[in-house]
């Protein structure tokens, strides 16, 4: 689980350290910088994949992305004696992503290129990665280091071994320094990583994948579209916990229940509501209906993500509904932890009366997120590598 997670430079987040449980609960105001946390937290996964510099061109390239505002921000600014204004750079240019968990922690730094001839002289270069041990960063408790091309790991011994010379600056050494046996800790935070989950806003217009009957195969993770809900249904009962399946249903649709009919192949969903002669497909399903069940397919997947992000899973669904989501969520949370980002209150309060719930509201001081009450004693220790 991860128990720590560190964002410096990257939109309104210029220096957030935030502690994780295994159920999180994020909120705040429009603007407050909800959408900046969960961006960086899909940069963390892009980067597992080799395309955090694809991803950061596509959110404007680094020049977009990058904090704003001045380098620091005095007391004074912010009692707002003297106007916010910048002064001489002292640190280098540097967009940071971090995280500590019970196992490993892991950092990367991207910052601007070398000037070159090249037509790709905008893309921005990742200049250190690091693994380590041990609550804190210490050069001590390095496992794998990454320096511009650069790549070295520890042997068995503890001693250093050079296992990549030439390392693309525009791709992690997570994808190309993945060897179980001689770089255990790097394959093993790649394969963390890896296994993050995102589901943000599932389509359920009339076109809509989910809406139409689909070739089905053995679905153990829901797809982020949700257009094999039909498949993921009967993998949870087949292999799954069906009996979950079934009061989550009765417990958000009281009186209804889902079964998949397959016919040459393809696979539907048939929907009992009370008081109906004939189940419905889901080109009849409301809205609200259709998105519960999705909600439900995913979050009892049967085989659990390290993490599961939650975009506003209140949308599209009627409020009574909420209570039977945020239940459905906590258990979850039991096999994953579980990021929601939300603006609904209901949700919000009923995710809140789980003993293991953190919850965390940002608010924007001179245009910086920050997490409201988190004192300087609840904010968990850390250090930047350097470059």
């Amino acid at each position: 689980m991860i128990h720590t997670l560190a964002i410096a430079n990257y939109r309104s987040l210029r220096q957030l350290v935030i502690p994780l449980g295994s159920l999180n609960v994020i909120t705040g105001a429009n603007g407050s910088g909800k959408s900046s946390l969960y961006r960086a937290l899909r940069l963390f996964a892009d980067t597992a994949q080799g395309g955090v510099v694809s991803s950061l061109a596509r959110e404007g390239g680094l020049e977009s992305t990058l904090w704003a505002g001045p380098e620091t921000v005095s007391r004074a600014m912010r009692k707002g004696v003297v106007p916010v204004q910048g002064g001489p750079r002292k640190e280098p240019v540097a967009l940071r992503l971090g995280f500590g968990s019970n196992e490993f922690n892991y950092a990367i730094d991207l910052g601007l290129p070398v000037p070159s001839r090249s037509a790709f002289g905008h893309d921005p270069e990742i200049k250190r990665e690091c693994i380590w041990s041990g609550q804190t960063f210490r050069p001590a408790a390095l496992l794998a280091d990454r320096r511009g091309p650069v790549v070295r790991v520890r042997d068995a011994e503890g001693e250093w071994q050079v296992v990549l010379q030439n390392a693309p600056t525009f791709e992690s050494m997570l994808t190309h320094v993945s060897d179980p046996r001689n770089a255990p800790e790097v394959f093993r935070v790649r394969e963390q990583i890896r296994s993050w989950r995102f589901y943000d806003h599932f389509r359920v217009d009339a076109d809509a994948p989910a809406r139409q009957a689909q070739l089905g195969t053995r679905t153990p993770v829901l797809s982020h579209d949700g257009r094999d809900l039909a498949a993921a249904i009967q993998t949870i009962r087949e292999i799954g916990d069906g009996a979950a399946l079934d009061a989550a249903i009765e417990d958000a649709f009281p009186g209804s229940s889902v079964a998949v009919r397959v016919e040459n192949g393809r696979f539907e969903i048939a929907f009992q509501q009370r008081g109906l002669l004939r189940p419905l497909g889901t080109s009849e399903l409301s809205d609200g209906t259709l998105r519960g069940l999705l909600w439900i397919a995913a979050l009892l997947t049967p085989r659990p993500p390290s993490l599961m992000v939650l975009n506003e899973p209140e949308t599209s669904l009627h409020p009574d509904l909420l209570p039977a989501l945020a239940r459905l969520i906590a258990h979850a949370s039991q096999n994953s932890q579980v990021w929601v980002v939300s603006h609904a209150s209901r949700l919000i309060a009923t995710l809140k009366e789980q003993p293991d719930c953190q919850s965390m509201v940002l608010d924007k001081e001179l245009g910086e997120t920050q997490v409201v009450g988190l004192s300087d004693l609840e904010r968990p220790p850390w250090n930047w590598p350097e470059r």
